[in-house]
């Protein structure tokens, strides 16, 4: 059967954010500035770790894929939403919409399991320092970034396999900004007890499980540092995993809100606003939040930016 029998769409409309036509404008100019800053901001993470070798770390080594990671998630929604409202267009074709919800996923979770590595990573360093290069080797970092490429291209194919076998018939109108998983669901007109299913199951692997992770990860750190309380201590603990916590805390804070809290049926504006921090706030954040937060970073910023200006004169 071909794919346009089996959906019986050709494209998708998308509703967008819900903006008042004459704040169009001024809200384009808004989500532009931050989709720039989002990409800027964490290309200058990579280029900081990349040329000061004082970063390279397994910590810093997560820091750059993460970063990498939030460049490719935010410019899997973003542009598409850029371009609807300034050519006041709606529509994406079917392939773009299943292709955009496949890279949706890939990225999303990727990030949970990087955010993973990097607690586990914390917790090494901080609950077995005498032995964190033996254990935080070269080897075990990269193999922990295939995992989780690995993991995350199979959950994002496992979904997007079966979305691809629902039909479309009675409306093909999206009420969101970019194609969401859930969104598709409530919009097929086929049987979709299978995917909520795989979502409900692969979904707590790769949310629920990481999530799960990192809580423990920072319970024995916390346990750690209780053990053996002192101010200075508690400080180095607070200067090396206070970035991770605020990311951790911004991320899985957004998701919560999003698949966690029940919303009005009659409405699906807090979806997508929340959907809007994230996909765009959360990725924008990370580098304020590892430079401003972060010595080792604002250091390598100086060192870069000292050694530029010498060179010039």
């Amino acid at each position: 059967m071909r794919r346009e029998n089996q959906s019986s769409v050709s494209e998708f409309l998308l509703l967008g954010l819900p903006i008042q036509p004459e704040q169009q404008g001024m809200f384009y100019t808004l989500f532009l500035a931050m989709y720039l800053t989002t990409v800027l901001g964490n290309l200058l993470i990579i280029l900081l770790i990349r040329l000061d070798s004082h970063l390279h770390t397994p910590m810093y080594f997560f820091l750059s894929h993460l970063a990498l990671t939030d460049i490719c998630f935010s410019s899997v929604t973003a542009p598409k939403m850029l371009m609807n409202m300034l050519m006041q267009t709606q529509s994406i074709s079917y392939t773009g919409c299943i292709s955009q919800a496949y890279f949706f996923l890939l990225f999303a979770d990727l990030d949970s399991f990087l955010l993973t590595s990097m607690a586990y990573d914390r917790y090494v360093a901080i609950c077995h320092p005498l032995h964190y290069s033996r254990i935080m080797s070269q080897n075990l970092c990269f193999l922990l970034v295939v995992v989780s490429w690995v993991l995350s291209s199979f959950n994002a194919l496992l979904h997007t396999l079966l979305l691809t076998h629902l039909s479309f018939l009675r409306d093909h109108t999206l009420h969101h900004f970019f194609c969401d998983l859930s969104a598709l669901l409530k919009l097929s007109s086929s049987d979709t007890t299978i995917n909520q299913l795989a979502i409900l199951i692969v979904g707590s692997v790769v949310i629920t499980l990481p999530f799960i992770c990192i809580l423990v990860s920072y319970g024995h750190i916390g346990a750690t540092i209780l053990r053996r309380p002192s101010i200075k201590g508690i400080c180095k603990a607070l200067s090396t995993c206070g970035s991770h916590l605020s990311v951790v805390s911004l991320y899985y804070g957004t998701i919560i809100a999003l698949y966690f809290v029940p919303s009005s049926d009659s409405t699906n504006d807090k979806d997508v606003i929340v959907s809007m921090l994230y996909c765009l706030v959360t990725p924008m954040m990370n580098p304020f939040i590892y430079s401003l937060r972060n010595r080792d970073m604002k250091g390598a910023l100086r060192n870069i930016l000292s050694r530029r200006t010498i060179s010039m004169w």
